[in-house]
């Protein structure tokens, strides 16, 4: 069952991917997410360089994560992403889910980076 779900993810990310792309100007914002963490990325695909970045593993967020359900610490990390992402000069993204639903624990990110101040 997990592999075949795994597929799954896999192949909506790769249709995904066919239709989104990060520009210098309007970069992408990925997400991966792992039975335990969440990892979030703004990439400028033009380029191939990761601009911003933040994750559940990040030392400077641990004393902010600590003692909270992933969900919450998924907007902790969007918050983050998205004030990297700011002091990088990004104010807008393309949301690459990543092949995931759009629910749960990414959708905590995603209104985490929009509380940032990201705009997409």
């Amino acid at each position: 069952m997990a592999v075949k779900s795994r597929k799954a993810r896999q192949r909506r990310h790769r249709r995904i991917r066919m239709k989104i792309s990060g520009t210098p100007d309007v970069p992408r914002l990925n997400v991966f997410r792992s039975v335990g963490d969440i990892y979030a990325q703004v990439i400028d695909d033009v380029a191939g360089h990761t601009l911003a970045s933040a994750s559940t593993l990040d030392k400077q967020l641990q004393a902010d994560l600590e003692g909270k359900s992933k969900s919450e610490q998924s907007v902790v990390v969007g918050k983050a992403v998205a004030e990297r992402a700011l002091a990088a000069g990004v104010k807008q993204v393309v949301f690459d889910r990543g092949g995931y639903l759009y629910h749960g624990r990414v959708k905590a990110l995603a209104d985490g980076a929009r509380e940032g101040g990201l705009k997409f």
